[in-house]
């Protein structure tokens, strides 16, 4: 599997749907596509108009797969990158929610 970042724009008016969606993706890519995609995390961000966007780390066997997840889960996948190399300066930040 190679790894992606994905940038899903405006997509969710609100934290509720975007927690709805969630469910509906881990269940999709565990139950359904665990042997093309993984999701490995997100980052949620307020878009400018307020709206609610991702920035998607996945691992997947292809650019397909990753289109064909989203599609299942009803969810954009407006640009799909690969990684060519990751570099850890430090670890994420621990926020109260993951705390």
């Amino acid at each position: 599997m190679n790894t992606y970042v994905i940038r899903r724009r405006n997509a969710w008016k609100n934290a509720q749907e975007l927690e709805a969606t969630a469910g509906v993706s881990l269940r999709i890519g565990n139950d359904e596509m665990a042997d093309q995609i993984r999701w490995i995390r997100s980052y949620v961000v307020t878009e400018d108009d307020g709206t609610l966007g991702t920035l998607c780390i996945y691992a997947a066997v292809s650019k397909e797969a990753i289109i064909e997840h989203a599609k299942r889960v009803g969810m954009p996948a407006n640009e799909i990158t690969p990684v060519a190399k990751t570099v850890i300066i430090r670890d994420d930040p621990a926020t109260a929610e993951a705390a």
